[in-house]
This record gives C-alpha cells, sequence and structure tokens, in this order.
C-alpha cells in the first residue's frame, strides 16, 4: 500500500496516511490538486500535499465554519463564501431557510471541478439556483462593495502563498465595509495547539477593524494540531449568542456545542496577553 506523507508547511510533526488508491493527480494553475482513498477517512482531497477534507470527518470542518456565525444573525440573507472550493461550507449555508443568496468565490475553478467529481456529497450545493460562483480572487470581489452583505465566510487554505491575501488588515476592511450593521466575518484561523502566535496575530488584526471580535474552536483530527480555531469579526452583535432556533439537521453542531465552543472569557484574556502557559 502506498504511503502519503503531508507537508504542512506549520506543523511541527508530520502526518502519514495509508493511500488505498490514487484517484485524481493533477496541478491548476494555483496549486497541485490530488484525491487519494484512505481505508479509514475515505476519499481524501489534497491541496499543495496537505489534506482539505475526508470524506469520514469534513462535517466538523464545515458545520462549525458556517453555523456559528450564521445562528448568531437575526435573519442572514446574503453571504459570501470566500474559497472552499469542495462545497462543503456552501452546503452549510444553504441549510439555513432566510438564505437568499450565496456568492460562492473560489480562485481554483479546477478545485470546484474535482470536487464536484469526486465529493459529490460534498459540493451538493454548488448548483443551487441561489449560488453564484465567480473564480477569482476573493479580496477583489469584496473590494468596494458597500453594506448588503450578512455575512463572510472564509474558508481559506492555510495562511500561505495566495491566500495570504485574505489575512490582512486591507481585506478586513474591505469586509467590514461591505457588511450590513448586523454582518459578521469569520475565518479558520489554525490550531491552538501548534499555531498560537497565528491564532494570536489573526485577532489582533481584526481587532483593528471590527468593535467585536471571538474566537472558537473544534476538533478537526485531520488538520495539524487538531484543535481548530476559528476568528470572527461583527460590527455589533456578539457571536456568542443564538438568535434563532432553525432545525438544521447537522451531524455535530448544535446550540449546545455552539456555546461550549468560544473560549471561556478568562482563557481568551490569557490567550491575548501572552499568559496562556504554553
Amino acid at each position: 500500500m502506498i504511503k502519503f506523507f503531508e507537508k504542512d508547511p506549520y506543523a511541527p510533526i508530520q502526518y502519514l496516511y495509508e493511500v488505498s488508491r490514487i484517484l485524481y493527480s493533477g496541478k491548476s494553475r494555483y496549486q497541485s490538486i490530488e484525491v487519494f482513498e484512505n481505508p479509514f477517512f475515505g476519499k481524501m482531497l489534497i491541496l499543495d500535499g496537505v489534506v482539505q477534507i475526508t470524506e469520514r470527518d469534513e462535517f466538523f470542518y464545515h458545520e462549525m465554519l458556517a453555523h456559528p456565525v450564521l445562528k448568531a444573525l437575526p435573519n442572514p440573507r446574503r453571504v459570501i463564501v470566500i474559497g472552499g472550493g469542495d462545497g462543503g461550507t456552501v452546503r452549510e449555508v444553504l441549510r439555513h431557510k432566510s438564505v437568499e443568496k450565496v456568492y460562492f468565490i473560489e480562485i481554483d475553478e479546477e478545485v470546484i471541478r474535482v470536487s464536484k467529481k469526486f465529493f459529490p456529497g460534498v459540493a451538493r450545493g454548488v448548483n443551487d439556483k441561489r449560488v453564484e460562483i465567480k473564480c477569482m480572487d476573493g479580496a477583489e470581489f469584496v473590494k468596494g462593495r458597500k453594506g448588503d452583505i450578512d455575512a463572510v465566510i472564509v474558508d481559506s487554505t492555510d495562511i500561505v502563498g495566495f491566500a495570504k491575501s485574505l489575512f490582512t488588515r486591507k481585506f478586513f476592511r474591505s469586509i467590514r465595509d461591505c457588511l450590513t450593521a448586523d454582518g459578521m466575518l469569520v475565518t479558520l484561523s489554525e490550531s491552538l495547539h501548534f499555531h498560537k502566535d497565528l491564532v494570536v496575530e489573526v485577532q489582533e488584526t481584526m481587532k483593528a477593524v471590527f468593535p467585536v471580535v471571538d474566537l472558537y474552536t473544534a476538533p478537526i483530527a485531520t488538520y495539524a494540531g487538531n484543535w481548530w480555531t476559528f476568528s470572527v469579526g461583527s460590527k455589533r452583535l456578539n457571536p456568542r449568542e443564538i438568535r434563532r432556533k432553525d432545525k438544521l439537521g447537522t451531524k455535530y453542531y448544535s446550540d449546545d456545542i455552539h456555546r461550549s465552543a468560544f473560549l471561556p472569557k478568562d482563557m481568551y484574556a490569557k490567550l491575548l496577553s501572552g499568559k496562556l502557559g504554553w
């Protein structure tokens, strides 16, 4: 059986996966794209040598990226999803009945094509009539847009290469300006175990732009450090509060998970002050 060694640029350890079959191997203008099959995780999407999703556990990430912010909004209607070419975040956004429009902004059209072919259950919402796909830089899409978006969800690859433009103060300002008065941004922000300094850096960058900034976490077995973080920027509302009682049909996310996912306030203060203890 073939062995795959993940090449995560941030991880202090290296993950090893068994590969029972190579289903696809190619290269777009932006990155290498591979689809492997693993005996435990099923099909796996690999970009530039780093695992992005697996059939077995993708729902943990996609549900926790999308639902906490959307459930904290009173009536989300228009949503931008930046990145996430596999379509899993779009699928989760569409569970919310109030959503009328999803702008799906993925710079690499090939990732969408490969995901639709090999991960149809993940990408099933991509062709929904409410979804408008634009294959372009997400930072360019939000630039100059004014006040008509309820939520922006950044489903990026790791904070390196062409994805770095999605973690700057300039980008966060563009998002703030495109949001409604109650609008929120959420973005992945790496592992609290392995990348604590990077987590703090994203939080501080957001705090220079948004009046309300917070952090929540989720367990993701196939991401480096496993204890994954999500950073929220809000123009007004507290993202810890649940404002709708919609039944979403999720596998992991729930109202109780929502409340417990945010760092306790004393722990959050220690994180930002550099006194967390590791």
